[in-house]
């Protein structure tokens, strides 16, 4: 199942203990995109395009909901959201959010930007393009 974007923010900001920067965020919902759509025959996790930006994949209306929290801990914005705590969207976050929830924003950037990967093959500097989840797709089956 496909659920809303800010869904997934306020589901891994659960399971983080919400002490996830908005770069982190953005990297850690893109890695369980690519899981969710790798174990799921393509099925993607969230409902919106991922766009190649200069530092990694970005999800935009989560980047504009929360940048006015800079490189700081996102707090719970998602007051009309729920956290997913049942079913494979949640299992997948939340094994995202205990995987990565430590890792640098440099560390999550050097994941998100491998050669060759969906992100590498579509980034355009200043162009914001959308990312293809055909190529994340074959990003995951190429790891």
């Amino acid at each position: 199942m496909t659920i809303s974007v800010f869904d997934a923010a306020k589901t891994l900001g659960h399971y983080s203990g919400w002490k996830l920067s908005n770069l982190q965020m953005q990297k850690i919902l893109y890695l369980a995109h690519m899981v969710h759509m790798g174990e799921n025959n393509g099925s993607p996790l969230i409902d919106e395009i991922f766009q190649s930006w200069e530092y990694g994949p970005v999800l935009p209306s989560l980047y504009y909901k929360v940048k006015f929290f800079g490189n700081k801990p996102v707090q719970d914005v998602f007051n009309r959201n729920k956290i997913w705590t049942e079913g494979e969207e949640s299992r997948i976050i939340k094994e995202a959010a205990e995987q990565f929830s430590d890792f640098p924003p440099g560390s999550l950037i050097t994941l998100t930007h491998r050669v060759n990967g969906a992100w590498d093959t579509t980034f355009i500097r200043g162009a914001n393009v959308p990312i293809p989840n055909e190529k994340i797709i074959n990003e995951y089956n190429n790891l």
